[in-house]
Parts: structure tokens; C-alpha cells; sequence
């Protein structure tokens, strides 16, 4: 039986000296390390040792009670949080370890909302109860009321208050408890399935580093979990992450859902079929090579060159959709010596291994330029590439990355019609919820346009993002809907309907409000109650709003959202005047509408009308030549309009 665990957490909670304690128990591994020995069995990266911070996701395997698991350690820096996420999409449960001297920080609700998302169960391990500041009952409270009022703690066991606790969430056991009718056997039973159905997360108290509580742990997370595989069913898998070993091949690392996949096996995927020569079976850096793997083992494999984290293989399964996204955007700078197409090469490899960087090259500024979470994950960036490639890089100063949208509904109209071509398309636009991204429908009828180029308009639309007007950001929460159009029998063409869908879009994008949308953080700070009023006053003159404040024992605790653009540089000033009494956390916290628009499109001076990529007329054709009609012309002479 295999099961994949991954352990989670807020930065310096001991996510990492627990995992070793688990390693060491089940005799994955002989000595136990610690992150600030630089010995750590999963981080053992040289950039990890040196800065003691877990950055990549790395797992090991160990052998509990028959059961083959494979841990992942999570990086817990929100810095690299994308890698987080993708590791949680692979996950048959996870551990989330709560620091019972700090509690609940914005980390830690990041990360309970992403296993939310991905349907993941979850168990809290509430570390550092050797602290002289711990309060394990308190930081049972707050969890409560923050992630989940479902914990359950099972330091005592399966106490006579915890069994009626269980009972009240489960019809079946409710009926037996009232009955007398206790069998714990069964009991166990139940439990685990509500736990797989995140009825119900299970938590124990001890100390990683003193080593108290975690066989207890282990003990009860071997109980309460168990995923079901099919190994007879067709072959599918997950794509977790891409890597490059030490000679350069690329692995790609799977979560097998169902059936079997073998060396020489052929894989299909985007219209091609490619052969696995190689199936490893990593544990830290060592792998294990193996002709077979199996539903539910975690495996990396050679011989495929065009998957990315988050694909399905052998299913026809959408990809995971990834929440966090990054906000800031940086230039890349290095050596004029160095080509710029070998380092937009190694850039690229990066782009495989990571996706959430989004690396391009800017044709008109001549630049790589890649998004990032944060400065410390630019800093990192420079240590892989100097390590890696052997080149010595810096970045431009981190630009906010701003979205556009619009404010209410519009239609707009596309015609394209030079000689011997032909294609006109309609469209509905509509504001999206914020977050929703670009979604496409078609209500065209057959009769009016073949469904073949309507799915044409529908890939122009969504095959990537579109410029908006304001700035030349990124168009989003945007529900675009094919109202009508029209082919011509003998002079169309596919790439018609790609030019009149865009001049369609940015034909609307003309008449509509225009809205500029910038990244801002979820804040959550604590703090001792005389500097609340220093916090709040910071807060407003950053253009952030806030709840009203809770204060309890001396501590205020505050939380609000905040733009990026004025926060990202205050966790250094902030660390300054409450010399280390306070803990402020940052958490991405999507879009809003942009706090100073009008500074932020002349500070850009984006030109819509000399976007070489986009044009809001339409061209239209008279005695044998085609013609240019401005926008505010083009729905008087759209054909299906008179």
C-alpha cells in the first residue's frame, strides 16, 4: 500500500526537524539533522544549508506498518509558495505543523485554504511545546476559530469527551454512542473515513525537537489514513514537478492515480506519443531505479519532453489550476558577453522546473524578464543560476504586475476582410467575479458560423492572456461570450478568425470602463497593544483597510488587505521598531481595483494605438482593395448588423 504525506507550515514552525524525527523513527535514516547544523536529511540543497530555509520540495520514502510512504517536505517561506501548492496537488493527506508558542500565522491559513481547495485531509502536529511561551489549550482555540472548529485532540486518546465530540459529527456513531455501543475497532473505521472526508482533523501536541509526541503521531496518522488504489484500471497519473538531473536530463515526477506504468511504456500527450525509458524512485537525493511503478506511488521518469506540473497523463482530466500567483515582475541582467538566447535557454529550463515564473522575452525591450513572489526569491534565482549554469546574474528593480478588467457589460465587433479573405465575429463581454480569470462560451448557432471556427474564436481568446488598453496588462475576470459570426465559403481562412476575434475583443475593450487592477496582501499582525496605534496609522497611509482590532492578554491582533506596491518593503521597517516583539505576516491576497490608476497608467505610458500585436479597427474591402475602418466606425459596417 503507498501513501503520499507532505508537511506544511508557517516558516520557522519545525516543519523540517519533524520530518527528520519521522525519517529516524521508521529507520529511513540513521541520524537525525537539524536545519540550522546544515545537516537535514530533505534539505540538503547547498542553498538550502545556507540560507536554513527549505526552498525546494524535496521527499523521502520510509516504511510504517506494511504501508510505503513517500513525505514531502514544503518549502514554508511564502516565497515559494507555487512550489507548495503543486506538491499539495499530490498529496493523499497532509500535516500541518502549528508552532504552540506562536500559533496560527498567515502562512498557516494559506496553506489550510489550499488543501481546502484541493479536497486534501489534513492533520496538525502543534510543535514547541517546550517552550516556556507555549499554550497548547490557546493555540487549540485559535485554530478553531480560524481553520477549522472540526480539530480534534488526541493527546489523551480516544477519551471518553472525545468520543462523544466524534459522535456528534457522525449519524452512525451518534446512533451507537447512544445506544452504549462502543466498539473501537469500529470506531477507528469511521474515523478514518471521516478524516478522508476532511470531516474531521486529527492533532497531537509535542516537540519535534525534543522529540515528544511524534511516534504518537505517527501512530495515529497511520490509523486514520489510507488511500484506495486500482491497479487494474487504465493508466493514469499526475504530473507533480519537472527537475533536471546532474547531466542535464529532464525527470518528470508523477503521482500514478490508477493502473501501472512500465519502462518502455508509451505515454500520449498533446498529440504526441513519447516512450518512458527510466522510472526513479527518489528518497532526498538518492533514487532507486525500478522497471514497474504502481497507483499511488510517487515516482519521477525519463522520456517526456512536453508535460508540465498539474497535467493529467491517460486521462482526460483538466489541469490543476494553481491559486498562487505571482505580483512582482524583474528583468534579468548578466554579462553582455553571455548570449542572450543561452541564458534565455537556462531561463527557459527554470520555466519547466517552475512555471509560476512565466519567463519571457521582451522583443521590444530586449530583455528576459520573469514574475516572482518576493525579493528573497530573487536572491535564491541568483545562487541556482551561479550554480547551475555558471553565470553571475542580477535583476531590474521588481515591477508590480497589474491586471485589467472591465467595469459592466459591452459588446464588441471584429470584421477582417482584406482581398480574398473573410471572417466576422461578434461578442459579448461581462465582468467576472475577481479571481475568475477568462472564460469562454460560445451561443452562436451552427446555422450561422460551423462550430469548427467558433472553437477557433474560442482558442484565440484563451490560448494567452490579452493586452487591456489602460496600461498593456493582462486582461482577466473577463466572461467572453461568441454572440454571432460569419466565414465565407471560398475565401476564409483559420488565421481570419483569429485577426477578427482580436479586433473584436479590442473593439469592446474601446466603449468599455476600463478598470486597472494591482496585486495586495492579506495582512495579520500581533503586536503588543501600545504600538497598535503605530501599526493602524501605517496601515492607512499605505492606502490598506483594516477589521477592528481584537486584543487579548497585552497583544493586539490586526488583519487587512494592503497594496502591494506600498507594503512590500515594510516587513523591514517593521522588524525595526518593534525590535522582534511583534510577527507580521504577508499573504498573497489577489486583485483589486488599483488605489492610484491615474499614476500607475502615466508612470507606464502604455500606447494602444501603437501596439504592433493589436489594432481596434476593422478592415473591410471595396473594389478589389481592403480598407481600415476606425473603431468607433466599425459596428455602423459590420455585415451582420445591417
Amino acid at each position: 500500500m503507498y501513501e503520499t504525506i507532505g508537511v506544511l507550515a508557517h516558516v520557522d514552525a519545525g516543519k523540517t526537524t519533524f520530518s527528520e524525527q519521522l525519517l529516524y523513527h521508521t529507520e529511513a535514516i540513521r541520524k537525525r539533522g537539524r536545519v540550522d547544523h546544515q545537516d537535514a536529511f530533505l534539505d540538503s540543497h547547498d542553498i538550502e544549508k545556507s540560507r536554513g530555509i527549505t526552498v525546494f520540495a524535496d521527499q523521502a520514502v520510509f516504511r510504517f506498518n506494511g504501508t510505503e510512504y513517500t513525505l514531502i517536505d514544503t518549502p514554508g517561506h511564502v516565497d515559494f509558495s507555487p512550489e507548495m501548492e503543486r506538491a499539495i496537488g499530490v498529496m493523499d493527506a497532509a500535516i500541518v505543523i502549528v508552532s504552540a508558542a506562536d500559533g496560527v500565522e498567515g502562512h498557516t491559513e494559506t496553506v489550510w485554504s489550499l488543501l481546502q481547495k484541493h479536497e486534501v485531509p489534513a492533520f496538525l502536529f502543534l510543535n514547541k511545546t517546550d517552550r516556556e511561551s507555549a499554550d497548547v489549550a490557546a493555540v487549540l482555540r485559535e485554530i478553531r476559530r480560524t481553520l477549522s472548529d472540526d480539530v480534534c485532540l488526541l493527546d489523551d486518546g480516544l477519551s471518553p469527551e472525545l468520543v462523544e465530540w466524534i459522535a456528534e459529527r457522525d449519524e452512525e456513531l451518534l446512533e451507537s454512542y447512544l445506544d452504549d455501543d462502543y466498539d473501537e475497532k469500529r470506531w477507528l473505521e469511521v474515523m478514518k473515513k471521516m478524516v478522508r472526508e476532511r470531516r474531521i482533523f486529527p492533532a497531537v501536541s509535542g516537540s519535534a525537537l525534543q522529540d515528544t509526541g511524534v511516534t504518537d503521531f505517527l501512530k495515529w496518522l497511520d490509523l486514520l489514513t489510507g488511500a484506495e488504489w486500482n491497479e487494474d484500471a487504465p493508466f493514469a497519473a499526475r504530473v507533480y514537478k519537472i527537475q533536471h538531473d546532474e547531466g542535464g536530463r529532464r525527470l518528470t515526477f508523477l503521482k500514478v492515480l490508477s493502473g501501472r506504468l512500465s519502462v518502455r511504456d508509451e505515454v500520449s500527450l498533446h498529440g504526441k506519443t513519447e516512450k518512458i525509458t527510466e522510472i526513479r524512485k527518489y528518497s532526498g537525493r538518492k533514487f532507486a531505479a525500478q522497471n514497474t511503478a504502481r497507483a499511488g506511488e510517487l515516482i519521477a521518469v525519463t522520456g517526456l519532453s512536453d508535460v508540465r506540473a498539474g497535467e493529467q497523463i491517460g486521462t482526460s482530466g483538466d489541469r490543476t489550476g494553481f491559486g498562487l500567483i505571482p505580483a512582482l515582475s524583474a528583468a534579468v541582467r548578466f554579462d553582455p558577453v553571455i548570449s542572450p538566447k543561452d541564458m534565455l535557454e537556462h531561463f527557459m529550463m527554470l520555466d519547466a522546473e517552475d512555471p509560476s515564473l512565466s519567463v519571457i522575452w521582451d522583443p521590444h525591450a530586449r530583455e528576459i524578464r520573469i514574475h516572482v513572489m518576493g525579493t528573497i526569491q530573487l536572491d535564491v534565482l541568483k545562487d541556482v543560476v551561479k550554480e547551475r549554469f555558471g553565470a553571475d546574474i542580477s535583476f531590474g528593480e521588481p515591477a508590480i504586475l497589474y491586471k485589467e478588467t472591465i467595469r459592466s457589460g459591452v459588446n464588441g465587433y471584429g470584421h477582417f476582410e482584406p482581398l480574398r479573405h473573410y471572417s466576422e465575429v461578434h461578442l459579448g463581454l461581462e465582468p467576472a467575479a475577481r479571481g475568475a480569470g477568462i472564460s469562454f462560451e460560445s451561443k452562436c448557432h451552427p446555422n450561422d458560423l460551423a462550430p469548427g471556427y467558433q472553437n477557433l474564436v474560442g482558442q484565440t481568446l484563451t490560448e494567452k492572456p490579452h493586452r487591456g488598453l489602460l496600461t498593456g496588462s493582462p486582461l482577466t475576470d473577463l466572461d467572453i461570450t461568441l454572440l454571432t459570426g460569419r466565414a465565407h465559403n471560398e475565401h476564409t481562412s483559420g488565421g481570419d478568425f483569429r485577426e477578427a476575434s482580436l479586433r473584436a475583443l479590442r473593439q469592446g475593450l474601446e466603449k468599455a470602463d476600463n478598470v486597472l487592477l494591482e496585486p495586495v496582501y492579506d495582512v495579520k499582525v500581533k503586536i503588543p497593544a501600545e504600538l497598535m496605534g503605530r501599526i493602524l496609522s501605517d496601515l492607512q497611509q499605505a492606502n490598506g483597510r483594516f477589521d477592528p482590532p481584537e486584543t487579548e492578554d497585552g497583544l493586539a491582533l490586526i488583519t487587512g488587505r494592503v497594496p502591494v506596491a506600498t507594503f512590500m518593503d515594510y516587513p523591514a521597517r517593521f522588524a525595526s521598531f518593534t525590535n522582534g516583539k511583534g510577527s507580521l505576516s504577508l499573504r498573497p491576497g489577489g486583485y483589486e481595483e488599483c488605489h492610484n490608476s491615474e499614476n500607475v497608467i502615466e508612470a507606464i505610458g502604455y500606447d494602444k494605438d501603437a501596439d504592433p500585436d493589436y489594432s481596434s479597427s476593422s478592415i473591410f474591402c471595396a473594389k478589389g482593395k481592403g480598407y481600415a475602418v476606425p473603431w468607433d466606425e466599425a459596428e455602423s459596417a459590420m455585415h451582420l448588423l445591417k
